[in-house]
């Protein structure tokens, strides 16, 4: 990284958690299984890297109640340490298993492969007649038809380990495959049946009209990727809970926490894998979220993010031990988080302010987030 060695950089930023894209290219950012799929407002595995060096033993045992896309998890078992993460989305749970899991990776390639090719040659006869509405508005007759043959197909001849990996492979084609614009993959408005300027590629583009080449191109990347993990993946044991980490009860003890929760009026969790809850038919629990976009940032839906949040930290107080780590990073603009550590029993130790390198798609520019360093008391 810019002529330092890695031991080098994790030295400078005890005190220094910025990147520059020189220090901290996207490459390194989105290394092994940290890019199986997009997802909108995860934060970067080199900050759990440096927390968990910090506060952490191998052997330890790291949980994250907002799991997200698995950061936390799959860093915690490439440093050693057993890890255990809780989300309200189902789809954020499949996403997190399918990097953490540990496969037979000759089988389950074969297997991805041959369910493929078997796709391939029953597409053309695939109905879409009985798609929702809503699929059969957002994908083209051919691309539905793809996608809809790989779904069938992989659901009836892969086991259950490889049936959740087509899963990630098919809800990442069908987010490539939809009526939209090259350059608003995240929250696309409406779909685009009609040629249009590309603002990413500065040439006239037509909307995507097929699915089987992202199926294969992900197939691939994906078999890579798990590979890579492979390499440095540690036998510690992963577990994912599909539930409401203010309820959650925990399968494994946990020494501490690392987590980047959501913020109120940014993001809609569920809605930015809405293909994904189409497709696969998904439970759609977003009536539990908290801090939805959706809720806005008015001063009703911030007293029900603070009290949701004080619930979740509550509940994961009574299952640490004393003086246990607690990370979390999140932006803080509204300064809530004094009012959710003091109500959940947690200690501010300390209190850092990094810039978050943003330059992919429309969504580069400044922003900044704080990282509480926190103990319970």
């Amino acid at each position: 990284m810019a002529g330092r060695t890695q031991e080098a950089l994790y030295s400078e930023i005890d005190l220094e958690l910025s990147w520059s894209e020189d220090e901290l290219p996207q490459f390194e950012r989105t290394k092994h299984v940290h890019s199986l799929h997009p997802y909108l407002g995860k934060f970067i595995p080199q900050l759990v890297e440096v927390f968990l060096r910090r506060h952490f033993r191998p052997g330890d045992c790291v949980y994250d109640p907002f799991v997200g896309s698995g950061t936390t998890l799959v860093e915690a078992n490439a440093f050693g340490a057993a890890a255990v993460g809780c989300d309200i989305s189902v789809f954020n749970c499949l996403l997190a298993r399918v990097k953490t899991a540990e496969y037979s990776l000759g089988a389950l390639e074969l297997a991805l492969r041959g369910a493929l090719e078997q796709a391939r040659l029953t597409s053309e006869v695939v109905t879409t007649d009985e798609a929702s509405k809503w699929l059969r508005t957002w994908y083209s007759k051919r691309a539905l038809g793809e996608l809809l043959a790989y779904q069938c197909v992989s659901s009836e001849v892969l086991d259950e380990a490889s049936w959740d990996v087509a899963r990630i492979v098919l809800s990442r084609a069908a987010r490539s495959a939809r009526r939209t614009t090259h350059f608003d993959l995240d929250f696309p408005r409406r779909p685009v049946r009609r040629p249009y300027w590309c603002h990413k590629h500065k040439r006239t583009c037509r909307p995507v009209g097929e699915a089987m080449k992202f199926l294969r191109r992900y197939t691939d990347d994906t078999v890579r990727r798990l590979r890579e993990f492979a390499e440095i993946r540690s036998q510690q044991p992963v577990e994912v809970i599909h539930g409401d980490a203010r309820v959650a009860d925990l399968p494994l003890e946990p020494s501490g926490i690392i987590t980047s929760p959501p913020y109120p009026g940014l993001i809609d969790y569920h809605e930015q894998h809405r293909y994904s809850y189409e497709l696969l038919g998904l439970q759609d629990r977003r009536g539990e979220e908290l801090g939805p976009a959706v809720r806005g940032q008015g001063r009703e839906a911030v007293r029900a993010y603070v009290e949701g949040m004080v619930a979740v930290f509550s509940r994961a107080r009574q299952q640490l031990p004393r003086q246990a780590p607690v990370i979390v990073v999140v932006n803080d603009s509204k300064a809530l988080y004094p009012e959710i550590l003091e109500r959940s029993g947690l200690r501010l130790e300390e209190r850092l302010t990094r810039h978050v390198n943003r330059r992919t798609g429309r969504r580069a520019g400044e922003f900044f987030e704080d990282v509480l360093v926190c103990s319970t008391k």
